[in-house]
């Protein structure tokens, strides 16, 4: 059974933070809540969370990942940011964006696209999220939380620790969640393209 922690969504409690980055550490799938729904995350170590990942969401291994990183000079190790997009990502984060770009050697290859040599990227607009992150000291990686048969992440943690029970080992719960996804924009190939339409103003993209 997941453990269900109910964690401040403005003032975390330390405590509570530390419990689940420890379990992070200790090869945990949590699933957790941020700026645009439900997340699943597991430390990029952590090879099982992948294939647990792939599994609750019923993917296959052409999925792109998403690194969730505390701000933007953590995200420029992990990804390779151009001069024209430079500016633009800085510009629209943290916030509800996913940046699809050329990963670096600091990302463990399977991660990455398996054709592409591709990876996602983020910085939340999130209180808890990012409290994680910094107590962790490395991106998280993550997924958002939509299941098989299903167009939207999921925003009630109690739904999800009933759905989830058996297949994640922490639930969070931090106050309201917005139901809509990421806003994904791939910028591998020097000029972006909106793959998805969600939460975040695609009009500087367009």
């Amino acid at each position: 059974m997941a453990r269900y922690l109910d964690i401040h969504p403005d003032n975390p409690q330390p405590r509570l933070v530390a419990q689940v980055v420890e379990a992070l550490r200790d090869d945990a799938l949590i699933a957790y809540p941020t700026d645009s729904g439900y997340a699943l995350g597991a430390q990029l170590g952590n090879r099982e969370g992948r294939e647990r990942i792939l599994r609750i969401r019923d993917l296959d291994d052409k999925h792109h990942f998403t690194l969730m990183c505390r701000d933007f000079s953590q995200l420029g190790q992990f990804v390779h940011v151009d001069n024209s997009a430079f500016r633009a990502i800085k510009g629209a984060t943290p916030g509800p964006y996913t940046f699809i770009l050329p990963a670096t050697g600091e990302v463990p290859k399977r991660l990455l696209h398996p054709k592409k040599k591709t990876v996602g990227v983020r910085i939340p607009d999130h209180v808890l999220v990012q409290t994680l992150l910094a107590e962790l000291g490395e991106p998280l990686l993550t997924s958002t939380l939509i299941l098989p048969g299903e167009t939207e992440a999921r925003t009630m943690g109690w739904e999800v620790k009933e759905e989830l029970d058996h297949a994640v080992d922490i639930v969070i719960e931090a106050g309201d969640v917005i139901a809509e996804p990421t806003t994904v924009i791939d910028w591998s190939q020097g000029a972006p393209e909106v793959l998805r339409h969600g939460s975040g103003d695609t009009s500087r993209f367009e």
